[in-house]
């Protein structure tokens, strides 16, 4: 069991830790939350002063104060009970009593004196070495070692000054000597020998080897220090410590003086790791028996007198060691008589130390194949490396190829010539790698920690960290000394080490590897400490160390971490690079660097180097000898587990084809369907010049009847004849396209001569597929392929729950994968059942025993159900693995492809804190057995990152019904569970996986049901939210949202999903309150507005109803008319924010005002007042046309009748919008438009007939007058007025240009000659002589347009000539007139054969001026959305005939393709199929033109006329002659069918 905070020094604590005692303070929980997001753990909250928690956390000063004082008790406390529990000597316990007196964190002393920069730094450092300041046990400098790489840090503890023990182990004494230290060279001098001879004089006298320690606490005055404590000494010229040695010939005899020269070895100066530069001075001493044999030394020991202010040497004295001091020989006949026994005591001691004992030779080869794979036979495939090295020998440079086959994730590089001549100029001849320093890895502001991976490219590619420059750089990075580093690169490093193993790289999924190459200097240290703290123990770090001085500083150092033993347990000292390169090679799941290949078009195969497979890394590449260079070894331990993972629900892998192709395990079932699309791929093949550059074919499938499986069997069984990949997901289609033009034309001379290239795109929504598709025509188009040249095959897999009638709707494009199972199909799943039950229980293939019976409802339900029953019999459902098996199985059946990554399991199962090196078996061990059975383990493709889900959609949700059903044993509902489950901080605030788990979460409460997304309907909530709605009724589910809205920190789009959820059930004032809510975060969101006037309309027709079966008064009605106009403002101000916002167009608004419009018009005519029959409207008209106020009304609406009276102008503006809209594009898109929050409530299916209706009824009700009264009216000559004339217009179909035109496509009900005539007999009989308004004029000759297209003999049909000078009307500034206006005149100025060279010219200039304003106002209504999400619509092609035959509507060829689905006859235009039908070469004229660096111009005009090519992809390379059809649309001409002329 991990310890519990209170047994922990508080050093230790995880920034978790630190949240719980402070919610024991009683500090504010926003304040905790800051602190736990800025990571503060326990070695930060000892440091943190009450300015940092002002000024940094915004803290109030009481909070501030109070934690400080809080922080401050909680130390003395852990202090004093640490006093309690370790019994202190004397000495020390008197130091201690001394220290606790300012217990609180302070800044050390050396940041007196410092700049502010330099404190803040020393402040830094001093929160990451609040580890080392701890005061650890350390151990000396290895005895007699000199000019070895050696460090101590500071505040460790030696061991107590020492006395002599055996001789040769020496003993120890400690000078603090801080003042000492400051002297001037004479004093110091004086001090420094005077210490060193009386210490060297009483070893040598007593024949014991021994080290004099300066710098070390000797407890003698140095209060608030231990004995033995490291403090260091500034050392400012080494050589006044050499040369004090010189005192020695004049403190001994001359014989004596060259026999101490030889025992007191020179000074030795060991770094201190601190800010400053400090050391401690060391002089050993060695009293060789040859030197000392039979003789006794007495100093005069050297003294600076101040009075005289000169060195003075005091009389001859002996000296000895005792005990733990150095004191003079009182009895000196005694100490004569016994030289000969402390000769032969000595002369023993050596001999016994320099007689050989064999060494004992510890096995390096398994060790380091224990510490590499966590105790496992084999490396594992899917764990990351991080290494942290410095500069590698040249030697060492030809054994690294054991590292080539590591999943590297970054390096830690401290060799700042690497990138030239070091390790990473080896790796990047293998491998693609990034180029980082430490500083690129500070997130930006406001991005993801999923946009931050992939801003930095990392899991792709390796990331490459010059941690102390690189010389190469041109940019400013050049290398630091040690001390320079710590100052201005430690925190950089600390965020770097923090970033990943916090937020990128959970525990446990990567190994630290310390490769010490050459001398160990202070930043490699720190690293390791870092490493340490943030990874929380040492079980995943390694150290590699071929020289065993480099690996002595390195071990030092990690041992005030973590302890001897544990650093000597995971070090591998001693042992040749190549002999680490020998011994991992052995043990990698690849038997060599095998080269991988790909095939050629020559039908030969090329080398595909890994590092240029690695830049394209949105795909994955299947090569020719896929899995070919896997071990033997890897085979036999892992053929077994892989089989049974894929039939126990897991994704197929490339080894399960592998395996069975190379009859290791039994062959992988090939479905029907594999054959059908291994049919339609080789049909795809088949050279055509009509063959398109880019071909699709889509797999449809049931989920979890194997439509994947299928797809990429076809991949594998393809991959020798053509380039196959799978995409990524989560790419851009710019960079997958870029990729897939570089694998097609890897190694080839001839981009016109490549393989196709394969590439399966699995469950993608249709917008990435097309963006996609468009990406590859264009990157075909502008590499100039040959027409009629295959270049990219896309099989797309997607999941539907009606596979067979996307099939049917295109039998030559789709393919569908159901759960049914054909006569051949059933008699090999029964076959294979057969095998595979003979090798596994059926629970562990449970997958693959549904698929073998067709998942046949009942029979499966049966099967499920006992399946389960089993499985859960006994299971403790208070149990935390049983919590997170109902947790998976809620997002299981409600979010589709969703998991939990492991991670998060262990966070809820508290497996975090206490994790042993064998991290999987530590998670599989605390899962219970029934856990074991329905849990998938899934490895994401990139990241590796494991995770769980269950085994099928149908045990989650058979798991949740009965885990749930029984609700005596208190186990709640559905609800309950999706309330517990917001509720589980832990999982909600763990860091790693955050963004794919709050995207599931986030999912199951607003993500609603599209068919176009392969669900079974559409649903108005999550299914979830309906679930409970209707289960467990709406306020339920209404709570839920609440919780949800509060947990996801009161997101807008949640409050606007509980108005919508409270109006559904008529709880309107909630609805009213929550609308309100969303609108104020998110003011210009058209779809919130929208939802707002919704709540509204909604709340109207509620009322509306309440009074229906009552006499209804103005009284009465006067709230609903006051709701129905705030819905109309709200779908205004909708209107103008989606006019607004570049990025999409929501037209919802246009159309709900008309609706809301019309019910209220409904509702005012309905009123007795209003209602008079002899009358029809007029009554209810005369008040909103005009200022006259009924008296009855005066009063009740006396707030809204200016609104009112605005009504028919806002019906007006809306039909109008609507309309212009429709005549731009194309009406017919929607079924797979993508799924967003934001989704409008209303759905128009088919606009045109909408807005046909509704301009008809606009008319009706503002006409006043049925048809026959208008005929009745025309004949007698009663005054009709204007706007009578024109609602009458409206009600016949008139009123805009896409009503006129709809009635040659849509209402062939109607007798649409007649309904023109009537339309054209309502205008002035004479137009030409009256200034008509410019809409009406549009709409007449529309009329006559339209009218044309259907009778040429009509009698009120006028000349084309009439109609041209009547166009003159539209004012001159183009940018004045209307689109529609604009659009008008190219049909009608375009110029006809017969016309004269200056006619034509003439005409060409008014057709190009109105293009040119056309195209403006295009341009407007696109904004930034992409041209295939609104396509433009072709009305008219110019036809082969004169006068009005020139103008053929596209009805005229829509009867040859009546019969064939929107898609369908789309592609066959685009395609270019229907131009060569006889009816259309009959209709359509082709006119010339020529091409220039892919622009089309029209010859013709003499200036340039550029045509827009409908399809880009039809437009030839280079410079050719052309022809084409023309087609006239909302932004000009376009061209169809462009064909260079022979």
């Amino acid at each position: 069991m991990a310890e519990e905070p209170d047994e922990l020094p508080v050093e230790k604590w995880t920034d978790s830790n630190v949240s719980s005692w402070l919610r024991t303070t009683g500090v504010r929980e926003q304040y905790i939350k800051k602190l736990y997001e800025e990571e503060v753990d326990g070695s930060i909250l000892l440091v943190l002063t009450e300015d940092y928690l002002r000024k940094e956390i915004g803290m109030k000063s009481g909070p501030a104060l109070l934690i400080i004082r809080k922080r401050n008790e909680l130390v003395d406390t852990k202090q004093k009970t640490q006093g309690k529990e370790k019994p202190q000597s004397s000495n020390d316990s008197e130091k201690g009593s001394k220290k606790k007196q300012g217990s609180a964190p302070q800044i050390p002393e050396t940041d007196q004196g410092l700049s502010e920069e330099e404190k803040q730094t020393h402040q830094g450092q001093s929160v990451v070495d609040n580890v080392l300041t701890t005061k650890r046990d350390c151990k000396p400098r290895p005895f007699g070692k000199e000019g070895i790489d050696f460090t101590y840090v500071k505040h460790s503890v030696l061991q107590p000054e020492s006395g002599v023990f055996d001789l040769i182990s020496p003993c120890h004494e400690y000078k603090s000597f801080d003042n000492a230290a400051k002297l001037d060279r004479a004093r110091l001098q004086a001090k420094f020998a005077k210490e060193v001879l009386k210490f060297g004089s009483g070893c040598m006298n007593i024949r014991s080897n021994g080290t004099i320690h300066f710098g070390v606490m000797d407890s003698r005055d140095d209060t608030g220090y231990v004995h033995g404590e490291i403090i260091g000494v500034p050392v400012f010229e080494k050589d006044i410590y050499v040369d004090a040695l010189d005192h020695i010939e004049r403190s001994f005899s001359r014989s004596d003086s060259e026999h101490v020269r030889q025992c007191i070895r020179p000074p030795q100066f060991i770094e201190v790791m601190d800010i400053e530069k400090r050391y401690v001075v060391e002089v050993d001493i060695v009293p060789s028996i040859s030197i000392v044999k039979n003789r006794v030394y007495s100093v005069r020991l050297p003294n600076f007198k101040e009075s005289s202010n000169k060195i003075e040497h005091e009389k001859e004295t002996i000296y000895r060691r005792v005990g733990s001091k150095t004191e003079p020989v009182s009895d000196q006949n005694d100490f004569y008589q016994r030289i000969r026994d402390r000769d032969a005591q000595r002369e023993e001691a050596e001999h016994r130390r320099y007689v050989n004992t064999p060494d004992v030779c510890q096995d390096l080869g398994r060790k380091l194949t224990m510490l590499v794979t966590s105790g496992k036979k084999l490396i594992e495939k899917e764990k990351w490396y991080i290494l942290v090295t410095n500069q590698f020998q040249p030697d060492d440079l030809s054994s690294i190829a054991f590292l080539l086959n590591m999943n590297i994730f970054c390096v830690f590089d401290f060799d700042p010539d690497s990138k030239v001549s070091g390790f990473c100029s080896k790796y990047i001849q293998h491998h693609a790698a990034n180029m980082h320093f430490m500083q690129n890895y500070k997130i930006p502001d406001g991005m993801s920690i999923g946009d931050f991976v992939s801003h930095l490219h990392l899991f792709e590619q390796t990331s490459w960290i010059f941690c102390n420059g690189r010389n190469d750089y041109q940019g400013n990075e050049s290398p630091s000394d040690e001390m320079t580093w710590i100052k201005t690169k430690m925190t950089l490093l600390r965020d770097s080490v923090s970033l990943i193993c916090k937020q990128i790289l959970p525990k446990g999924t990567f190994t630290v590897v310390f490769l010490l190459t050459s001398p160990v200097e202070k930043p490699l240290l720190h690293t390791f400490n870092l490493f340490f703290t943030d990874m929380e123990g040492h079980d995943d770090i390694i150290c590699i160390s071929e020289s065993e001085d480099n690996y002595q500083k390195w071990q030092h150092f990690a041992e005030l971490s973590c302890g001897t033993e544990t650093v000597n347990r995971s070090s591998v000292v001693g042992m040749k690079m190549s002999h680490v390169n020998a011994t991992l090679q052995r043990i990698q799941h690849v038997t060599t660097r095998a080269t991988k290949h790909l095939s050629t078009h020559v039908k030969g195969q090329c080398p595909f180097e890994t590092r240029d497979e690695e830049r394209m890394y949105s795909l994955e590449i299947l090569s020719v000898y896929h899995c070919d260079e896997t071990s033997d070894d890897f085979i036999e331990a892992e053929k077994e587990n892989i089989e049974r993972q894929f039939y126990h629900g897991g994704r197929v892998s490339w080894m399960n084809f592998w395996l069975a192709e190379k009859k290791f395990v039994g062959d992988v079932i090939q479905r029907d369907a594999y054959w059908d699309v291994s049919k339609l791929l080789s049909d795809t093949q088949k050279w055509s010049i009509d063959q398109l550059a880019v071909n699709s074919i889509n797999i449809y499938h049931h989920p979890g009847s194997g439509g994947s499986t299928v797809a990429r069997q076809v991949l594998w069984n393809n991959r020798k004849d053509l380039r196959c990949a799978v995409v990524k997901p989560s790419y851009s289609a710019t960079i997958v396209s870029e990729h897939a033009v570089q694998l097609r034309e890897y190694e080839e001379k001839d981009s016109q001569k490549c393989l196709p290239v394969l590439l399966l795109v699995e469950d993608c929504d249709k917008e990435h597929l097309d963006d996609l598709k468009h990406e590859l025509e264009v990157a075909s188009y502008t590499k100039k392929i040959v027409q009629g040249t295959l270049c990219f095959i896309l099989l797309s897999c997607r999941r539907s729950h009606n596979p067979e009638k996307m099939c049917k709707d295109f039998p030559l494009q789709n393919v569908a994968v159901t759960h049914k199972l054909s006569k051949e199909e059933k008699r090999q799943f029964a076959g294979k059942r057969q095998k595979l039950e003979e090798q596994y229980q059926p629970e562990f293939i449970l997958t693959f025993v549904l698929m073998s019976e067709e998942f046949e409802h009942k029979k499966i339900v049966k099967y499920v159900e006992q399946f389960v029953k089993h499985l859960l019999q006994g299971i403790d459902h208070g149990s935390v693995v049983t919590r997170l098996i109902r947790y998976v199985a809620l997002l299981n059946t409600y979010v589709q492809n969703s998991f939990i990554s492991q991670s998060h399991c262990e966070t809820l199962l508290a497996l975090t804190i206490h994790m042993d090196r064998f991290r999987q078996h530590t998670f599989e061990r605390s899962l219970s057995e029934p856990a074991k059975l329905v849990f998938i383990h899934l490895r994401d493709d990139r990241t590796y990152i494991e995770s769980i889900r269950i085994i099928h959609p149908f045990v989650a949700k058979e798991i949740l019904q009965q885990l749930l059903g029984d609700h005596q044993q208190g186990q709640g509902t559905q609800g309950r569970l999706a309330m517990d489950l917001l509720h589980e901080d832990v999982l909600f605030e763990h860091r790693f996986g955050k963004e794919d788990y709050l995207r599931f979460l986030r999912d199951l409460f607003m993500k609603r049901c599209r068919i176009s997304k392969g669900d079974e309907s559409d649903s108005f909530f999550s299914p979830l939210i309906e679930h409970v709605s209707k289960n467990e009724g709406p306020d339920k589910a209404i709570e839920l949202l609440r919780e949800a809205y509060k947990r996801f920190n009161k997101d807008p789009f949640f409050a606007q999903q509980l108005a919508r959820l409270n109006y559904r059930h008529n709880k309107f004032e909630e609805a009213e309150h929550w609308a309100e809510i969303a609108g104020k975060k998110m003011p210009n969101n058209s779809y919130i507005l929208n939802t707002k006037g919704q709540v509204y309309r909604s709340w109207f027709n509620a009322k509306c109803k309440a009074i229906e079966n009552v006499p209804k008064t103005v009284e009465n009605t006067a709230d609903a008319v006051e709701t129905a106009l705030k819905a109309m403002e709200c779908f205004q101000d909708c209107e103008q924010a989606a006019i607004a916002d570049h990025n999409s167009m929501n037209n919802s608004g246009f159309f709900a005002a008309v609706e809301v419009g019309f019910s209220l018009l409904k509702l005012i005519s309905s009123l007795r007042v209003f209602s008079n029959k002899a009358h029809g409207h007029s009554e209810s008209l005369k008040y909103l046309l005009t200022d006259y106020v009924p008296e009855e009304v005066k009063e009740p609406w006396e707030h809204f009748h200016s609104k009112l009276k605005n009504l028919q102008t806002t019906l007006h503006e809306s039909l109008d919008w609507i309309s212009e809209d429709l005549s731009y594009f194309q009406a017919d898109i929607g079924a797979d438009e993508e799924e967003t929050i934001e989704s409008s409530e209303m759905k128009i299916f088919n606009p045109m007939k909408w807005l046909v209706r509704q301009s008809s009824e606009y008319g009706k009700y503002f006409s006043d007058f049925s048809l026959g009264t208008a005929q009745k009216t025309s004949e007698s000559n009663l005054v009709q007025t204007p706007f009578t004339k024109r609602m009458i217009i409206y009600r016949l179909g008139g009123g805009n240009i896409t009503t006129i035109l709809s009635l040659l496509t849509d209402q062939k009900d109607k007798d649409q000659v007649k309904v023109l005539e009537d339309i054209i007999f309502l205008y002035p009989t004479n137009p030409l002589r009256l200034r008509m308004d410019q809409m009406d004029l549009v709409n007449y000759i529309a009329s006559h347009i339209a009218l044309s297209c259907l009778s040429t003999l009509s009698p009120k049909l006028a000349t084309l000539k009439d109609l041209q000078k009547l166009s003159q009307q539209f004012p001159k500034e183009k940018q004045k007139c209307l689109s529609s206006a604009l659009f008008l005149l190219t049909l009608l100025f375009w110029p006809e054969e017969h016309d004269t060279d200056q006619d034509k010219e003439s005409k060409y200039d008014i057709v190009q001026s109105a293009v040119e304003f056309l195209k403006r106002s295009y341009w407007t209504k696109m904004k930034d959305i992409p041209q295939r999400k609104r396509r433009i619509y072709t009305h008219f092609f110019l036809g082969n005939g004169t006068g009005w035959e020139k103008i053929v509507h596209k009805s005229k060829v829509e009867t040859t393709t009546k019969l064939l689905s929107v898609s369908v006859k789309r592609m066959k235009w685009f395609r270019g199929e229907m131009w060569t039908t006889p009816v259309i070469t009959k209709l359509f004229k082709r006119v010339s033109g020529w091409t220039e660096d892919g622009t089309v111009y029209l010859v013709g005009p003499k200036k340039k006329f550029t045509i827009h090519p409908l399809y880009a992809a039809s437009v030839p390379y280079g410079n050719e002659n052309v022809t084409f059809y023309l087609g006239f649309t909302f932004r000009g001409p376009v061209a169809y069918n462009i064909t260079v002329k022979k």
